[in-house]
Order: C-alpha cells, then structure tokens, then sequence
C-alpha cells in the first residue's frame, strides 16, 4: 500500500504542477501587472511612478518567466513566477496585493478552523440525515411513503439553496429571533451563529443526497444475497443496515469524500451571506476586489486537498470491502 500512496503522490505532484502553471498564465494573460496596479491604487488618475511603485513592492517588476539581465540560476529565481507560483510548492503564499489583505498564510491558517467549525458539523449531520432517510425510503419502496418522500426531495432539489438562506434568515432571525442574522463569535459563543447556517444548508442539501444513496440502496436491494437474507427470515430493518448499507459503501465513500476539500475551503455562499470569516468569504472577497494573489493561493490549496482526498478515497476502499487490493 506505501509503495502505491507514493506512486499516487507522484501523479498529483505532476497534476498539480500542471494546474500550477495554467492558473498562472490564464491570470497573468487576463490582467497585467499594470492593469493590476491600476485597479488596488484606485483613483481616476494613476501616474506610472504609481504604477511602478506598486509593482515593485509586491515583485511584480520582474520578468515573468526568465530574467535576461540575471546570472546563473537568477535567471529562473528571479522572476513573477517563481515569486508567486513555486514558491506556492513550499506553502509560501506571501502576501496579498491588497494591502488591507495582508499576509495570506496567516490569513488561511487563522480562517481555516472557523471554516472546519461551519462545514465538518455539516458533512457529519448531511451524511448520517441522508443515509437514513434514503433508507427509510427504501424500507417503503412501492408505498405512497416513498412515491412522496421522492416527490418532496425533487421539489426540494428545484429550490436554489439562496431562497432557504434568505427565508430562513427572515423566518427564524427577523421573525423569531432565535439565531443572529449574522455575524461570528470565538469560543463557544460561536455556536450562536453556526447553528442556523448549518440547519438551513442542511436542508438545502439533504433532498440531492437522499435521492442518490435511495438509487444505490435499491440497486443493491434486489441482488441475490438480499433475497437471500430475506428467505432466512430477517426483518427488513436488519436487511439494510446489515446487508445493503455495508454493500453500498464504496459509492458512499467515494461521493463523501469528494466532498472532503470543500471541509477546508469553506462554504462561499453560506460564509458570505452570514458574515462567517472563514476560507470561503476570504475567497469571495478576493475574487470581488481582484486580488489575485489570494485567488491563485486558493486554487492552489484547493487542487492540493482534492488529490489528498483522492487518495484517501482509495485507502478507504481497502477499508470499506477487503477485496480490494492496492495495486
């Protein structure tokens, strides 16, 4: 297994070396660093002394990709690129090109527990709400019970996750006044302000996941082993939390864990609308102030979760059915 977890490292190593170097040229081909400078100066008028100030204290006026006028291995160190893309490799993020932004990996590392404190209670709740209620459906297949349970997780699924946000907000903030509208707290006050957030994006997503494990369990409900638990006489409730649940694990697994980067980079929408000063907001008002820095660093760290997460999917699997071999 170590010897396919390194090999499998190897591949990512590559991918994102290849993600690495077209974010930097879709970036750098969209805006300049005039054109950069020129949008955190502000202002109607911009003097090229401005311009070249800004530039030169973020490292923006070297060349991009090889330095002529270097010796050695200058020629390579001393440009935008390996400012602002290798350095990326060591977790080196630098600072952002706005200067109220400030450092960017103190920024993560601050941002990145408030984000765990609104997604892992979310993912953890989704995953066991989902699985039971898909479940529960099964255990009704062919009744009115499941025809509506169905009914109502396709209504749900046609309802944009902003109008839960939005009503919600006014229904148990405005009205009832049983969460904050927004906002966040340290400590345990925090739990104030997360609790409404996470119901509602609970509910949001609860109707698309029920309807996918419903498929795999009744796919898995009409093999020959569960015909066969059944003609030994067990209840249908032992059927399918012993039977078809552990059967169906592999898909779970591999649907869960791709969720597993979005843990760490945050909910935009969600962190955006209640105020929550996690990843996902940070992300937001970078992309609305254009600062690419912080942008570039955010499609970094996203890539580098998502080939972890793959190769935690894998490792899982041996965990989830002993037939599966790592290769």
């Amino acid at each position: 297994m170590l010897n396919y977890i390194l090999r499998r490292l190897g591949y990512g190593l590559v991918i994102l070396i290849g993600v690495n170097l077209i974010t930097f040229v879709l970036f750098f081909t969209v805006n300049t660093p005039d054109d950069m400078a020129r949008l955190n100066i502000g202002g109607k008028r911009v003097t090229p002394e401005q311009i070249e100030k800004w530039k030169a204290e973020r490292g923006y006026d070297k060349p991009m990709l090889y330095n002529d006028a270097a010796q050695g291995s200058d020629r390579f160190t001393e440009t935008v690129f390996w400012d602002r893309s290798v350095s990326l490799f060591l977790f080196d993020f630098g600072r952002a090109d706005n200067d109220s932004a400030g450092d960017i990996g103190y920024q993560v590392r601050k941002r990145m527990g408030v984000s765990l404190q609104l997604t892992v209670p979310l993912f953890l709740l989704g995953l066991m709400a989902s699985v039971i209620f898909a479940l529960w459906l099964v255990m009704f297949r062919g009744t009115p019970v499941d025809f509506w349970g169905v009914v109502v997780c396709v209504v749900m699924m046609s309802i944009s996750s902003l109008f839960y946000i939005i009503v919600g907000q006014y229904l148990f903030s405005r009205l009832a006044r049983l969460a904050p509208i927004s906002g966040y707290a340290n400590g345990l006050e925090a739990i104030r302000f997360l609790v409404l957030p996470i119901g509602l994006m609970l509910v949001a997503s609860l109707a698309g996941q029920a309807r996918f494990y419903r498929t795999l369990f009744l796919e898995e409900s009409g093999k020959d082993y569960v015909r066969t638990a059944r003609a030994k006489g067990l209840k249908e409730s032992t059927v399918l939390t012993r039977h078809v649940l552990r059967n169906a694990m592999l898909p779970i697994i591999t649907s869960a864990g791709g969720s597993l980067p979005y843990l760490f980079m945050g909910g935009l929408v969600t962190e955006s609308f209640f105020g929550i000063p996690g990843l996902g907001a940070y992300t937001i008002d970078a992309i609305a102030s254009q600062d690419f820095a912080i942008v570039r660093t955010m499609v970094f760290l996203g890539s580098v979760l998502y080939i972890l997460s793959n190769i935690l999917i894998d490792v899982a699997y041996t965990w989830a059915d002993p037939r599966v071999r790592m290769q």
